[in-house]
């Protein structure tokens, strides 16, 4: 089970296009305000779970499949509100 360089590319592609919209938004508004660390912490947490998911997509057995797809994405958003806004109080928080 291996994710070829197509794929690998897409993800890359995938991250960049997303990294876009806040660099873009930061152009325009005071509201958005990421320093280089937040982009090199965003673009490693995308990678890591698009890259998973790409693994999990991989899986013979649709019932694990999906329920371990459904599983990162809900670590996924966890992890980004925690980073945002704290929503659990862990020092990891962003507020």
């Amino acid at each position: 089970m291996a994710i070829d360089k197509k794929h690998i590319l897409y993800i890359f592609g995938s991250i960049v296009v997303m990294l876009l919209i806040p660099f873009i938004a930061m152009q325009f508004t005071e509201e958005v305000q990421w320093s280089l660390f937040d982009f090199i912490v965003a673009g490693i947490l995308l990678f890591v779970f698009l890259f998973l998911g790409a693994l999990f997509l991989q899986l013979k057995k649709p019932l694990l499949k999906y329920v371990a797809v459904l599983a990162l994405v809900i670590l996924f958003v966890l992890l980004w509100l925690e980073l945002a806004v704290g929503i659990f109080g862990s020092p990891i928080s962003g507020s």
